[in-house]
């Protein structure tokens, strides 16, 4: 994967789409803001010298305590000064727990997605990349 350009103070950050077996997707609960206390995909910032796989890979297993391998580019979103490039991960390892940056961390079928206080756009996001859990 590549390094990313971004424009003036933006601050480039990854997201990690994974879903277990049973096709529930991974989400967070945000301890920090932006976003504190609702819930998201797991992610954060690419530190200097980081390509976004590597970023990916690192803030996984920092928030969950999952060990992923990267996957194809679904989508790219700005929010504010952030620009968040969002993959498909496949989880090879690790055990899922609440990490640093994160509360929580739950698999979660699609009513449970709509049903949790997620960070703005999320769901509208998930649904327009075809990206919901699959039951």
């Amino acid at each position: 994967m590549r390094l990313m350009t971004l424009g003036e103070g933006s601050v480039p950050c990854v997201g990690g789409l994974a879903f277990d077996e049973e096709g529930r997707l991974l989400l967070v609960q945000r301890a920090n803001e932006p976003g504190r206390g609702l819930w998201s995909v797991p992610g954060g910032r690419v530190e200097p010298g980081e390509d976004d796989a590597a970023a990916l890979v690192r803030e996984m297993a920092e928030e969950t305590g999952l060990v992923v391998l990267p996957g194809d580019l679904v989508g790219r979103v700005h929010r504010g000064d952030y620009v968040i490039s969002d993959y498909r991960c496949h989880v090879v390892g690790g055990a899922l727990r609440a990490g640093d940056d994160a509360l929580d961390a739950r698999w979660c079928d699609a009513a449970t997605v709509r049903a949790l206080p997620l960070v703005p756009l999320l769901l509208d996001t998930l649904r327009e990349w075809d990206a919901m859990p699959r039951r």
